[in-house]
Order: C-alpha cells, then structure tokens, then sequence
C-alpha cells in the first residue's frame, strides 16, 4: 500500500518543561530526533503533549515552534480539540493561520455530549478551516465515542473531515468503520500495542506515544505492514509489545518521558500537575524495559 498524507507513523510529541517552563531547546531537539529517524508526521499538544495543562499562548507558541523546527519536513498536525466548541474553533483557526497542515480534535471530554451534538461540534471546526480534521475517539478518557454515522455524515457533508485516530481498543470498530466507509476513511490506531492488528483490518498507520522514542522501529513496522509484509512487522511488534504496554505502567506520557530524558533527547522527564514523577517502583519496570529494546 502506497504512503499517504498523514498515513503511516505520526508522533504525538511530549512537550518538554524544565521548572514547569516549556522547554523549547529540548522541543527543537526532540523533533530534529524524530525527522531523523524517519517519522512520516508530528502531533504537537495532542494530550501526550499534555495540552490540558498549557495556556492558550503556550499551546500555540508550542504549535509554532514544531513547524518552524519541522521546516516543511513532515506535516504537523496541531492539537485543537477542546470539551468547549468555542475554544476548539478558536484553536483551530490560531493553529491554520499558524500554517498546521491539518488539525487533531479530540472528542469533546467530561460533558458527555449526544451524538448529534458530537456531530455539531466537528461541523463547527470544519466551517473554519479547509485543512484535514483529524477526528479522535478516545471514549476511555472522554466518556464518548464518535459514532460511526456521526463519521459518515461528517465525511459526506465535509471532504476534508477523512481521517481518525481510533484509540477505543477495539479491532470491531476499525472494521466497521472501513465496512461503512471503505476507502473514504483513513483510520489511525491510537493504541501502540494494536496498530498491527488494526492494520490488519485495514488501518493505514498509528499516532504513537512510544514513536517519541522508538520512531525508527516503530516507523519500520507500519511501513512492512503497508507493505503487506506482515511476518516481518510481527516480528517488530513482538519485540515491541512489552514497551508498547509499559509505557503506560502510569498515565501517560509519565512513562515516556523518562526513556526520553534518559536517552538524552530531552534534558527532563517533568510532567506537569496533576499528573506527577513516576513511582521508584515503576521507575525499575520502565527503565528495564527501556533497557531492553535498542532506540
């Protein structure tokens, strides 16, 4: 299968702190790691960048400042989702005037909204831009899935509403969406361990959390799956599959951000409240793990 725009290995990047700044030499640092590793696209403040956390100026200065690093390398794709339809318009049209080539919505979160309200609130964010929406159905951390007739409508009325990330652990719902929709929906796995099974089924690549540091593996198995090869990608995901699970011992990116300050790619693995340092006891598992499998 041939690569296609925001298809095969997309990180969603950790934004680094140093005494609960952002630290943007790490930033610049950690997307020159992942451009030369060969990663096909970049997700700054997705919620692995922990964008709940961030102001609204430093979510955009941190929009900004992957695609001044990036320099037209890979597609960014700005996280602009939000559980208030105003503030994700008012986000996703910063980040198309800030020249994001496509924009990461996750579902709106904690106010549980119907499905025809879902269906509203993506209407809304692609009034605004005519830049790819990357819808995102997280519904352990949100309470809702984004329904598969929610998509259909969603991808009739608006061309460019044709790609989601599907992070609700399910091989079912991959399958109903491309039974539904056939080639008109590009489906990302959101779940590390399950990329190869969602592929399997017909997903076209993953938005990682373990890509922040293992991008050239993981790059290397979505590419032998796209391929068809799908002996040789086992082999990678069953070598993988440990850190795949590990990384997330505690909530993420907690995990990941120690094997990327331990590898030197970032200076710190500071995270910032509510979410805390990881556990002594955890810390053993992860770094072992980490030890383990090559970067």
């Amino acid at each position: 299968m041939k690569l296609r725009p925001f298809t095969g290995t997309t990180t969603a990047l950790v934004t680094p702190f140093r005494k609960q700044k952002v630290a943007f030499d790490d930033l610049s640092r950690l997307v020159e790691f992942q451009i030369k590793a060969g990663i096909n696209g970049l997700v700054p403040v997705g919620t692995t960048g922990e964008s709940p956390t961030l102001s609204h100026e430093e979510h955009m200065d941190v929009v900004r400042a992957v695609i001044a690093d990036t320099r037209g390398r890979v597609p960014v794709i700005a996280g602009t989702g939000s559980n208030s339809t105003q503030e994700a318009i008012g986000l996703t049209k910063l980040a198309h005037d800030a020249g994001a080539d496509a924009m990461l919505v996750v579902a709106p979160y904690y106010n549980k909204p119907s499905q025809e309200g879902v269906y509203r609130y993506y209407a809304a964010l692609a009034e605004v831009t005519d830049r790819p929406i990357i819808l995102y159905s997280i519904p352990g951390r949100c309470g809702i899935e984004i329904s598969v007739p929610v998509v259909e409508r969603l991808r009739a009325r608006y061309p460019h509403v044709r790609i989601i990330k599907e992070a609700g652990g399910s091989v079912d719902r991959v399958d109903q969406l491309k039974q539904a929709m056939g080639s008109a929906i590009t489906v990302l796995s959101g779940d590390d361990s399950l990329t190869l099974p969602f592929m399997a089924v017909g997903a076209e690549g993953v938005i990682s959390v373990a890509s922040n540091l293992y991008a050239k593996k993981v790059t290397r198995m979505v590419r032998l799956a796209l391929e068809g090869d799908f002996t040789a990608a086992g082999r990678l995901h069953r070598e993988l599959y440990p850190m795949f699970r590990g990384i997330f011992i505690e909530p993420n990116p907690v995990p990941i951000k120690v094997g990327l300050a331990d590898h030197g790619v970032i200076e710190s693995a500071e995270v910032r409240p509510p979410l805390c340092e990881i556990t002594p006891a955890n810390l053993r598992v992860v770094r072992e793990l980490f030890g383990r499998i090559k970067v």
